[in-house]
């Protein structure tokens, strides 16, 4: 009997309306999918600090602008403390943009594969035409550790799309090759393109 495949996206559907739902008979591969408690939080906090004006923009908190072209301290050591604090901001406040999707990156400073992405995952956003916000989560900051265990992340690179109300909808596969990923990022982004119902 040979092993299947591991999957180029991993979904959960239909999205359960009941929070208090018991647990599904056949669990998804790719772990639980619902919105974490810390997301609920960071969302709650970046309304009020985007009311505020404390919050950067939506088009500063992505690749351009966020996480790798912010640098607030001189030294490559003070960009390390602050890269994780910047992370979760550019999450704050890409959930609190109202953009229809947000594209979670899972990735390691160590991971070559991970590297290797950076452009492709840069002209992806510049392409989304502002329907989605891509944010960056250091795997290994323990800052993100309630959502690597929230999602079942056991691997890097891993892409966990959420909708406009930061519920997850999917997460990419196991990467076994660069095309692997990039397919299953291809498809996260297909996924992402507003249905009719959802506009409103």
């Amino acid at each position: 009997m040979s092993a299947k495949p591991p999957p180029l996206v991993c979904f959960k559907w239909p999205w359960s309306p009941n929070p208090q739902s018991g647990p599904s008979p056949s669990p998804s591969p790719c772990g639980d999918l619902e919105l974490p408690w810390l997301f609920k939080s960071i969302r709650t906090l970046a309304q009020g600090l985007l009311i505020a004006g404390d919050l950067p923009s939506p088009a500063s908190a992505g690749y351009g602008g966020g996480v790798r072209g912010r640098k607030r301290q001189t030294g490559v050591a003070a960009v390390e403390a602050d890269r994780g604090d910047v992370e979760q901001r550019a999450l704050a406040a890409a959930l609190a943009s109202g953009r229809p999707a947000t594209v979670l990156e899972f990735y390691s400073p160590r991971c070559r594969l991970c590297a290797s992405l950076q452009g492709l995952v840069a002209e992806l956003e510049e392409g989304a035409g502002g329907s989605a916000s891509f944010v960056l989560a250091d795997a290994e900051d323990d800052r993100w550790l309630p959502e690597l265990l929230h999602y079942d992340i056991r691997y890097v690179p891993c892409f966990v799309l959420l909708d406009k109300h930061g519920r997850a909808l999917a997460k990419t596969g196991v990467p076994t090759s660069r095309q692997h990923v990039i397919a299953g990022l291809h498809h996260l982004l297909k996924m992402e393109q507003p249905s009719g119902h959802d506009r409103n």
